[in-house]
């Protein structure tokens, strides 16, 4: 991605009436928008998530290796759970939802201090905002990438969007998808479903299986499959065209 492409990618949101601001802590880089800048905050909310995470992975090398749901009897801190339950739900490891679940926990934790919320975190959304917003796909070198979007949320309706790739990025995916964007309750199950979808498309005849596959989650609201110039879409989404020259969408709390 070019830097051009990541300021644009970055701010696919456009926050208008919110206050714009970023943390980075280790691997994870957070973009967010809130009523005010919480910088402090969300680093020391990072910081903790981050020692469950570090802290399970010390106790159970496995919760990290795992590609399959894994389990454990032991009572375990809210985002350790929630990853655990999104592989679950999705067929993956835990650890295929971890980025969502860092944005969840952010989000969660400002939703105590904004009425306007949103948290991306490596492509992975938190958000809640009382009107509908635009969020773009960046889908690599397909000709749709960072061309549409998708319209979701409003309400204050705390929602997770999430975006797994088998051509973009570092993260492991045994598909082929340039982009797989799913819609959910939850930003843990969003990013745990959007890389079992992604798993499952090795070329563009795959997409309308995987989007049945992404349909026969619990709680999965929406999906979006991006291979090359085809696109697919189900559930409570609009899809929607992206004008760079001004920008991807609106947050507010009118």
């Amino acid at each position: 991605m070019t830097e051009q492409q990541e300021k644009f990618y970055r701010n696919r949101v456009r926050a208008d009436r919110a206050t714009t601001f970023r943390v980075v802590v280790k691997e994870t880089d957070l973009w967010v928008h809130a009523d005010r800048d919480y910088s402090a905050a969300v680093r020391d909310t990072v910081l903790q998530q981050r020692r469950y995470i570090e802290d399970a992975i010390r106790l159970y090398p496995d919760f990290a290796k795992s590609l399959v749901p894994w389990r454990t009897s032991t009572p375990q801190p809210g985002i350790v759970a929630d990853m655990i339950r999104a592989g679950e739900c999705a067929g993956v490891g835990p650890m295929a939802s971890v980025a969502g679940a860092i944005a969840e926990q952010v989000g969660k934790s400002l939703l105590q201090l904004s009425p306007l919320v949103v948290v991306e975190n490596g492509g992975d959304v938190f958000l809640s905002t009382a009107n509908p917003v635009v969020t773009g796909i960046y889908a690599g070198r397909s000709p749709l990438s960072l061309k549409v979007g998708i319209r979701v949320g409003g309400e204050n309706r705390a929602i997770g969007v999430c975006t797994s790739s088998g051509t973009v990025g570092h993260s492991l995916s045994l598909g082929r998808a340039d982009a797989v964007t799913v819609v959910a309750c939850g930003c843990a199950l969003a990013d745990a479903a959007a890389t079992a979808t992604a798993n499952r498309i090795r070329a563009r005849a795959d997409i309308e299986d995987a989007i049945a596959f992404a349909r026969a989650i619990e709680s999965v609201e929406g999906v979006v499959v991006i291979v090359g110039e085809r696109i697919g879409a189900w559930g409570n989404l609009e899809i929607v065209p992206l004008v760079p020259a001004e920008g991807a969408g609106q947050v507010g709390n009118d």
